[in-house]
């Protein structure tokens, strides 16, 4: 979902570097860098307004984490919450999730999330879509060859060809649930905004997490 502009957010970005990057291309094989510590790197490739990498670098202090986001507004909105939060583990990239290995060295990244993509549900439109073959290449050079991917969806029809498109670029899954939030195997789901709003409607999420065969 596009967000309304924010007249605020350039100026926030561009007086915060510390926090986010806008020439990532720089940074490639040196992530670390921005880190206070060395420690497994997970990336979230649309991150909307934040909620889902914020919570999970909460929960999980043993663990770096990057929010990439194409919007300006919504990556503005993270970089606020960031700026009252100074969490060590999180750092931020106004960037195009078509460009990983732009932005990342080979096997840099050790877990991957993509939550509520847009679904480009026009066929003539899938190459669009985040779990396509070609973002997947993606995926499979920035990852860990021990790494994984996380799909989360509330669209039974991009669910579905996520689950062909894996398939036929030979990656495994490791977990899939048709009713995430019924699912008895799952004991700590950290959502995101639209989740939480979807899902007390009613709603049925859908997940995976999958690894590319090495």
């Amino acid at each position: 979902m596009r967000l309304r502009n924010k007249p605020w957010a350039k100026p926030l970005i561009n007086a915060n570097p510390e926090y986010i990057m806008v020439t990532p291309t720089d940074m490639q094989g040196k992530w670390q860098d921005r880190f206070e510590k060395s420690q497994p790197l997970s990336l979230e490739v649309g991150s909307g307004k934040g909620q889902f990498i914020i919570e999970m670098a909460k929960a999980y202090p043993e663990r770096n984490f990057i929010a990439l986001e194409l919007q300006e507004a919504a990556i503005g909105i993270i970089l606020k919450k960031q700026l009252e939060l100074k969490l060590p583990n999180l750092q931020l990239i106004l960037g195009d999730g078509a460009n990983l290995t732009e932005y990342f060295a080979p096997a840099e990244i050790a877990a991957l999330y993509l939550n509520f993509s847009d679904p480009w549900p026009k066929t003539r439109h899938e190459k669009r879509r985040l779990t396509y073959r070609d973002f997947l290449a993606q995926y499979e050079a920035i990852l860990d060859p021990d790494g994984e991917l996380q799909f989360k969806t509330d669209n039974q029809g991009l669910f579905e060809f996520s689950l062909v498109s894996m398939n036929n670029y030979g990656m495994a899954f490791d977990f899939v649930a048709l009713d995430l939030h019924k699912d008895a195997r799952v004991t700590d789901n950290i959502e995101t905004e639209y989740e939480q709003k979807f899902a007390s409607k009613g709603g049925r999420i859908y997940e995976l997490v999958a690894h590319f065969k090495r």
